[in-house]
């Protein structure tokens, strides 16, 4: 006998569930739960969970390709790189953990999407991260920045993953609510993918890894789930405790048995813990599960099964096993002194069942558990977007004051400083780590060919025109891989809004993901996983809409790698592309100054598509020697960051035209600056020529200044001085 609850509004409200939605519960179920029935609910109804919101709006992605072996669905997309091997990505945001507790929600973060990766049956080897926080002269905003990159190079370090590359802004908009998100990508033999399914009855589940604590407990559902408050603070409770060492434990015990072909699937425990590992499970494999909380190890006594069924307890696996297999499996664990408990069952009912030792406290379809209900609103597009934009007053600095206020504008600045805290060659894998090139590039040992990875994303961009800016953010994470020497074949995606049931925010998620799918489409790179991070907003204000793109490209011959800084005196600048006369708008040399005003940088995807494919038909050619895409700061910025990366400096004629600011610093999209030796300029001239696309002379790389004649005039030295302005993290 399942024993019932009176429910009410504090209830519903702990877990984040709707009084609407509680009637449906209580439906489908047949029944009123129970408390533990209502808690396994709130959890995998969730937001974080169940993608209420988002669900119907991510069918418009192109998920599909001839490279793709597993798209969204599993614990991360799986991707075909040839000689028989595949590379497994997914990226994921832990975004309100870090608010509370920033050093343990980025390092929980960066542990949890490892194992969405060593869960596939593929050996991690690379992290990226995507960060966003509020004014960096914030006194909490840099709390959280130090906490934040603390936690991210405690555990990627630790764990002995590298963290090849990432990018970091700053904007009032994310005060309260800053963005960590965490990619990981690994590599795998393509034929020895491993899936979350609980199939076939009688074979017996083991949870595996780290005992069960109360800490995470309706992480998914009471913080993940709903805006942050005041009262954020006081759900520090909620937010996990990570230990890298055990989970570095983790991942080789699982690889070794997974070599061993004696598992049936295998599940990581992040979000509602052992309650959405066994329902995924389950309801992936078409079968039920029968679990005793009793049999759960734990670090706490007097847990009760709903603190045991909802606990986010990190370094946990479930791992699905033929009976006949237990013994040798929990001897390969065992010799990485990690306990493997057995603590139930497949069944062939669909019932998710859970005992408290001879007591059945729980008895749901796992289909009904798995099915969220979805949620396909009108949005309204925001007033502010056709509000007309405020005059700015003409900048009356010289070019050079204005380049160098560009460059230490903090979202320009190095981020070398942050950098320098990962470790980003252990494993021998890295070629270009963070800062040497668009992209990181990693060689795939055992063969010739190396991959490239980006992760990008402009909240200014979206603010200004939602649609424009989600088909950017692919657009540069292909143009970046470009620009390392890669080809774009797939990425993943994060996406990162305020509060969905507000028209206006609803309205952004719609068109951001309506345009990446375009931009997706029209590069050829399919999103095969990703995840969704909503109600990032506080005090009615939400954060600006900010869709992250991680992008992976595949080098044939990683001898064919090209990084960002100019290499020779002598060598001839050149643009491929042009600026299709865009203005300033959303640009870094406007929010340098305080204004974040549209309309935002426009975009032609065909003529995108042109420009990538002639910079890596050049690349493979073996005519260029380094290539930059132009980005945030605009031609000038990218012209001075290829000086700095390359330690050499430039000279240029002016173009002809009176609007020099304009120029020198809008962020017109679908440009490359080139560099090639002086005797392959009219070959590269040539190929541009043929694919339509302009290609324009700058001028000569040389010397120890950067000029562009009559205009500005700076030495290296300033560029150094402004470019490095972005303090440690530490202060120190």
């Amino acid at each position: 006998m399942i024993d019932a609850i009176t429910v009410d509004q504090a209830t519903l409200d702990e877990i984040a569930v709707t009084l609407d939605e509680y009637r449906l519960i209580v439906q489908k179920l047949g029944r009123i739960p129970n408390e533990l029935e209502l808690g396994m609910f709130g959890a995998m109804w969730s937001e974080h969970c169940g993608y209420k919101n988002s669900r119907p709006l991510l069918r418009l992605f192109p998920t599909s390709g001839p490279r793709v072996l597993q798209g969204p669905g599993e614990n991360a997309g799986v991707v075909d790189v040839g000689d028989g091997l595949a590379i497994v990505m997914k990226v994921e945001s832990h975004n309100h953990p870090s608010a509370v507790e920033p050093f343990q929600g980025a390092a929980t973060g960066v542990g949890g999407i490892i194992r969405d990766i060593f869960t596939m049956g593929a050996r991690p080897i690379a992290i990226l991260d995507s960060l966003r926080f509020g004014p960096i002269d914030d006194a909490r905003s840099r709390y959280l920045l130090d906490g934040v990159v603390a936690g991210i190079a405690h555990y990627g370090n630790s764990i002995g993953v590298p963290t090849v590359g990432g990018e970091v802004y700053f904007a009032e908009a994310y005060r309260e609510n800053p963005l960590v998100n965490a990619m990981a990508v690994g590599v795998i033999e393509a034929h020895r993918i491993v899936r979350a399914r609980a199939s076939g009855v009688g074979n017996l589940l083991l949870l595996v890894g780290a005992d069960t604590g109360r800490d995470g407990i309706h992480g998914c559902s009471g913080l993940a789930s709903r805006e942050l408050s005041d009262t954020s603070d006081d759900q520090r409770p909620t937010v996990q405790v990570g230990n890298p060492f055990l989970e570095k434990l983790l991942i080789e015990a699982c690889l070794e048995l997974h070599q061993t072909g004696k598992i049936v699937g295998m599940q990581d425990l992040g979000a509602a813990g052992i309650t959405s590992a066994v329902v995924e499970a389950a309801s992936k494999g078409g079968s039920g599960v029968d679990i005793d909380v009793q049999k759960v190890t734990r670090r706490a006594t007097g847990m009760t099964p709903y603190e045991v069924m909802l606990s986010e307890s990190q370094e946990r696996m479930l791992v699905v096993v033929q009976p006949e297999h237990v013994e040798a499996v929990q001897a390969i664990f065992d010799r990485w002194g990690l306990h493997a408990d057995v603590i139930g069952q497949v069944t062939d009912d669909g019932i998710v069942r859970v005992r408290d030792g001879d007591r059945v406290v729980a008895e749901i379809p796992a289909t009904i558990l798995a099915e969220a209900p979805t949620y396909r609103r009108t949005g309204r597009r925001p007033s502010w977007l056709d509000a007309p934009a405020p005059v700015v007053p003409a900048d009356e600095a010289s070019l050079d004051e204005a380049l160098l206020r560009v460059l230490r504008f903090p979202d320009v600045a190095s981020k070398l400083a942050i950098f320098r805290r990962y470790d980003w060659s252990v494993q021998t894998n890295t070629l270009a780590g963070p800062g040497a090139a668009d992209a990181a590039v990693l060689r795939l040992k055992g063969t010739r060919k190396a991959i490239a990875l980006s992760i990008d994303g402009n909240g200014r961009y979206c603010y200004l025109d939602p649609y424009r800016g989600g088909a950017i953010s692919v657009a540069e994470a292909a143009r970046n891989v470009i620009c390392a020497g890669g080809e774009p074949i797939a990425a993943t995606d994060c996406l990162n809004f305020g509060n969905p049931e507000k028209p206006e925010v609803y309205y952004q998620l719609e068109e951001a993901i309506r345009g990446m799918s375009e931009a997706c489409r029209m590069l050829g790179t399919p999103i095969v996983s990703g995840n969704v991070s909503l109600y990032n907003e506080s005090r009615g204000t939400a954060i600006y809409p900010t869709p992250i793109v991680g992008m992976l490209g595949l080098l044939e011959d990683a001898r064919y790698r090209v990084c960002a800084g100019f290499v020779s005196e002598g060598d001839r600048v050149l643009l491929l592309g042009d600026d299709g006369g865009c203005g300033l708008g959303g640009s870094a040399y406007l929010a340098a100054r305080g204004y974040v005003v549209g309309p935002a940088p426009m975009l032609d995807l065909d003529r995108e598509r042109r420009v990538q494919r002639l910079c890596l038909d050049a690349i493979r050619r073996g005519l260029v020697r380094s290539a930059h895409d132009v980005s945030d700061g605009g031609l000038g910025v990218t012209l001075a960051e290829c000086c700095l990366l390359g330690g050499i400096g430039f000279v240029g004629a002016p173009p002809d035209t009176e609007d020099r600011f304009r120029w020198l610093f809008n962020e017109g999209q679908s440009r490359i600056v080139v560099s090639v030796r002086p005797e392959d300029e009219a070959a590269l001239r040539i190929l541009a020529n043929e694919a339509g696309v302009p290609c324009v002379p700058l001028g000569t790389v040389g010397g120890d200044r950067f000029v562009i004649s009559g205009w500005l005039d700076v030495t290296l030295e300033s560029l150094v001085d402004a470019w490095g302005s972005l303090a440690d993290p530490d202060g120190e």
